[in-house]
């Protein structure tokens, strides 16, 4: 019959607690546990109390326990021994112990007994107190002394037993929960979420050094940037916009997707607003504010042709106060070649107003094709800063130029392999797994090649704004398509090859969705079909990945 001591190995202030309590643990129950050296802290105060015993059955006992000889004389506590003699104050120490610990219990979210039965108690294992003490504040049975040692716990009991009736004792179970709440809400050693806080950071600080491009690129107003998958493009992109705005131009930030628009957006309002671009948006969503009336998402030819031609005549019908200075354009890639006049005409200067354009040739996903109608001054990033090396070798032989990888090393990429038909439901089983693993929602997404996950299609019926903000409301896994996700990322993917609708752009749909993942990629599918329009290298990388679910 011992009880259980936490810690396993406890410090003691001084040999009369340790024998106090290894003393009392002997005589413990199984069940009852006994807790050292708790430290409370809050606003007002730290306190340590010195043995906690919780007992299924009986109670909470809060012990203040002093060594030496311990005197009461005119109503002081003192502590004589060791050359010290010291005016001391047990029962206070004891009493707000006690109600520490039930505050701190009332606090805890995982605390809902109510209050348990307690009592505080101060033990003297080698003073012997008198026959007759008494005191206002510290009745016999509150105290312990050298006499009481050998019945330690009985006396505990009865002190427990002595108490209210109508105040509940703890149960097995609520003492191991006391325990769990006494151990604090625990960082784990190998946290993922700080993990991925970390590499987050690391990110960030490489993504900003790109900053000396920008410096080096002071004074030209017409450039063209180009990188690959995780080369800073974006963040680029919005620094930019910020110099040129603090400058006191009116800039417009652009692209195509309203995902990727709703990042930048969001991203912009974080700013002071001095440093907040004129427009933020897609380039047709420009275009609609300017007057031009909304088409349907399936009238391709509306956007395409008709509205770009729309701005153009608008544009110059415009007071000069709502043209712009500048224009910063990311994943310029996506614009046709009939958008190009219509970006020009929104400059207050169509022949030198300032342009910068942000792009990657090897995510044309689209099937229009376009090139800037003006001269650009062409720059290359050959760096990626954002994926692991791990994910980034899986997708460096589909990309336009060679990049050098800063990422850093990660987890191995996880392949599973599928029937085609089946990439759905392997991608559901490795989000599971993802998620048991103790992955955030909002560090996942599930994104498809082919048709939507059930979960997309029914989210995308709420229309596109309800649809996107589920992107950061992270209460949940985010579920895509390549398409629709260029220009963002998470933490971690899982890329369901599920099929192509048109295999002439499959290469480039294949490296946007391997290039979403910075820190993990899980990527389900038939190999054989990756192969096809993936090439060799793909393969070969996902064929030497870890396999099984994730």
């Amino acid at each position: 019959m011992t009880a259980r001591v936490l810690p396993a190995e406890p410090t003691y202030e001084s040999p009369a607690e340790r024998l106090f309590a290894e003393t009392l643990r002997d005589q413990l129950p199984d069940e009852a546990v006994l807790v050292v050296g708790q430290r409370f802290s809050n606003r007002k105060e730290d306190r340590e109390a010195d043995v906690i015993v919780a007992w299924p059955g009986f109670g909470i006992a809060v012990i203040e326990v002093k060594g030496g000889s311990v005197s009461l004389r005119d109503g002081e506590w003192r502590q004589h021994g060791g050359g010290i003699d010291k005016r001391i104050r047990p029962v206070e120490q004891a009493k707000v112990c006690k109600y520490l610990l039930r505050e701190y219990l009332r606090k805890d979210r995982r605390w809902s007994a109510g209050d348990p039965r307690m009592v505080h108690l101060v033990a003297l294992p080698t003073t012997t107190l008198p026959d007759d003490f008494a005191a206002p504040d510290a009745p016999r049975w509150m105290v312990l002394d050298r006499t009481d040692l050998p019945l330690a716990a009985g006396r505990i009991a009865a002190a427990l037993r002595g108490l209210e009736r109508d105040v509940p004792a703890p149960t097995a179970d609520e003492v191991d929960l006391v325990v769990e709440c006494l151990m604090g809400v625990g960082i784990p050693q190998q946290d993922l979420v700080a993990g991925l806080h970390e590499r987050e950071a690391e990110c960030d600080l490489l993504t900003r050094d790109q900053a000396r491009v920008l410096d080096m690129l002071e004074g030209n107003s017409r450039v063209e940037i180009r990188g690959g998958a995780g080369s800073g493009k974006t963040w680029l992109a919005l620094e930019k916009a910020r110099r040129l705005t603090l400058e006191g131009q009116r800039v417009a930030v652009m692209c195509y997707s309203r995902g990727l628009a709703e990042f930048l957006k969001r991203r912009v309002a974080t700013w002071p607003a001095k440093h907040q671009p004129a427009y933020v948006g897609t380039f047709h969503y420009l275009g609609i504010g300017w007057g031009v009336p909304a088409g349907s998402d399936d009238d391709s030819a509306y956007w395409e042709e008709f509205l770009p031609g729309q701005m153009v005549s608008l544009a110059g019908q415009l007071p000069e106060e709502e043209r712009f200075d500048a224009i910063v354009i990311d994943e310029a890639q996506d614009f046709a070649e009939s958008w190009w006049p219509a970006v020009v005409a929104a400059l207050r200067s169509p022949d030198d107003g300032c342009l910068y354009v942000f792009a990657d040739e090897g995510q044309r996903v689209f099937a229009r094709q376009g090139r800037p109608t003006v001269a650009l001054t062409p720059i290359n990033l050959t760096e990626n800063l954002r994926n692991t090396k791990q994910i980034a070798g899986t997708f460096g032989s589909l990309t336009t130029s060679q990049m050098k990888n800063r990422g850093g090393n990660g987890v191995p990429v996880r392949f599973v392999q599928c029937a085609t038909d089946d990439a759905l439901d392997a991608a559901d089983d490795a989000i599971e797994g993802l998620l048991d693993d103790g992955y955030p929602y909002d560090a996942l997404a599930l994104l498809t090649t082919y048709r939507r996950h059930p979960e997309q299609a029914a989210r995308q019926k709420e229309g596109p704004d309800a649809y996107w903000s589920s992107f950061w409301g992270g209460e949940d896994v985010f579920y895509g398509h390549v398409l629709g996700f260029k220009g963002l990322e998470r933490p971690a993917v899982v890329l369901t090859v599920n099929g192509f609708r048109d295999e002439a752009r499959a290469r480039e749909m294949l490296y946007v969705g391997l290039s979403r993942a910075r820190d993990l990629l899980v990527v389900c599918g038939d190999l054989e079909l990756i192969r096809r329009v993936g090439g060799e290298a793909v393969a070969h990388r996902l064929s030497g990945a870890s396999k099984g679910n994730a």
